[in-house]
């Protein structure tokens, strides 16, 4: 997980001097399924894609770790959306085109996720 934020560190400072940079949009092409950037090992990520599943919604997960170009998809959205990466939790979703970042209590996070 260490390697993850440090390499987050360095993904948004590259982003920040290099603002021309193109990333390779997600294959995702129905606006109705909800996106999921984070990690299989990410305790949040696990219960959140469990309580979709289980509300029979459509989404895909991306897993930040090890595809880069999802974590750039994700910091590009993150960035466009004026949300700081400081102290970033994941996992992030794109609901719709709306992007929403799991900075408080995680049950409203979720609540608002599968409304």
């Amino acid at each position: 997980m260490k390697g993850f934020y440090r390499l987050l560190f360095i993904l948004t400072l590259l982003l920040q001097f290099n603002g021309n940079a193109q990333i390779t949009p997600s294959p995702v092409k129905n606006s109705k399924v909800i996106v999921i950037y984070g990690s299989p090992d990410c305790h949040y990520c696990i219960d959140l894609k469990k309580t979709l599943v289980d509300k029979n919604k459509d989404f895909v997960f991306y897993d930040i770790d090890t595809n880069k170009v999802a974590l750039n998809e994700m910091l590009t959205k993150l960035s466009r959306a004026k949300i700081s990466t400081t102290n970033l939790q994941i996992p992030v979703v794109d609901k719709y085109g709306v992007i929403y970042v799991n900075s408080a209590n995680f049950k409203d996070f979720v609540e608002k996720i599968v409304e």
